[in-house]
């Protein structure tokens, strides 16, 4: 734990934090915490960068969504759960995770299915499928959903 800061200095650190790139305030509490404050104190500060918009779970569940799908190819089943592990209101999940075009996502599964069928030394078609199936579940994706893509790579 590092030395505790008074009250205006974990403020503005707290600021510029949020103001760097969307935070949860399960971040900012833990942050909070390492700079030695109180509970009360966190509670103050919190409730006023919620208020000030600097922390906004709705946007932040959003913008992670967003980009843990665009960018690191993550499937709903992982984001929903990295959200959940940042205890985010599962009403905000469920809109963030909404926002995802089903028609993209599917795009995409077919997309790292056949990136990774080229990479795959395999040659049993059978052990292939199960491979491949294995890779997008640890990716985030639904059985099903892999399955219907499935057939058309393989």
């Amino acid at each position: 734990m590092d030395k505790k800061i008074d009250i205006n200095k974990a403020r503005e650190k707290i600021k510029s934090y949020c103001a760097y790139q969307d935070r949860c305030p399960h971040e900012v509490i833990i942050k909070l915490k390492k700079l030695g404050q109180n509970s009360k104190s966190i509670d103050i500060i919190v409730d006023e960068l919620i208020h000030l918009n600097f922390l906004n779970e709705k946007r932040y569940a959003i913008s992670f969504c967003r980009g843990k799908f665009r960018i690191k190819k993550w499937g709903r089943k992982k984001i929903y759960l990295e959200l959940k592990k940042r205890e985010i209101n599962p009403k905000y999940i469920h809109i963030a995770l909404a926002e995802i075009d089903d028609l993209e996502y599917r795009q995409t599964i077919a997309e790292i299915l056949l990136k990774r069928n080229k990479k795959e030394k395999e040659t049993s078609i059978s052990k292939r499928k199960v491979k491949l199936t294995k890779y997008l579940v640890s990716r985030g994706y639904e059985y099903e959903l892999i399955l219907d893509e499935l057939v058309n790579i393989v």
